[in-house]
């Protein structure tokens, strides 16, 4: 098993990130919350989860171990996989999501894409014990392109597993405010979607 990889940040994006490992390139699907906390770096390490199906071995990238430790704990319920759980993760802070659990919040759970009040209960259910105890294919444009924020959001949304027509909608409706990160626009079209 990979427990982490340490190396330079070749390409970014906020749902994917390549890491070169001494000359080997892993690719890494993260979070928005991840994304946040490595969007200014060059370099560093990130904890994985290697997630093998039938069809694909995918490899998970963290910051931190407390959103590594939520992300299992969310595939660990029926009905929720690792693409669910990294939008989960994508849409709200690790902390926010430990929170609406423990308070049994499952209209706040909802608020996320693909989170049907069924799902939003199963997890309460199933994790209102266990969560208490956690510490708290995206499109990457070519080297040397300039892509603009709007079109990073919609990349990140497409990587989530959102159409193209409905991620650039949902960005162009947040785009209107003005002075707003890359970050809080994907979560405030992750949220009116």
């Amino acid at each position: 098993m990979i427990a982490f990889v340490r190396g330079n940040f070749v390409r970014k994006s906020p749902a994917q990130v390549i890491v070169d490992v001494n000359g080997v390139g892993y690719e890494l699907q993260i979070s928005l919350n991840t994304y946040s906390h490595i969007s200014n770096s060059a370099t560093g390490q990130l904890l994985t989860y290697l997630h093998i199906t039938e069809n694909a071995q995918t490899l998970f990238g963290f910051f931190e171990q407390e959103e590594k430790d939520l992300f299992l704990q969310l595939i660990s319920v029926s009905g929720v996989g690792a693409a669910t759980a990294r939008m989960m993760l994508s849409g709200m802070k690790p902390d926010e999501i430990v929170k609406a659990i423990l308070q049994g919040n499952a209209k706040l759970l909802e608020s996320i894409k693909g989170i049907g009040r069924k799902t939003a209960e199963r997890l309460i259910l199933e994790l209102k014990d266990k969560v208490g105890k956690i510490g708290g294919s995206g499109n990457i444009p070519s080297g040397g392109a300039f892509v603009t924020p709007e079109q990073d959001a919609v990349n990140a949304l497409m990587a989530l597993g959102i159409a193209k027509p409905v991620a650039e909608a949902a960005i162009k409706k947040v785009q209107k405010t003005d002075n707003i990160t890359l970050e809080e626009l994907i979560k405030t079209a992750l949220k009116n979607l």
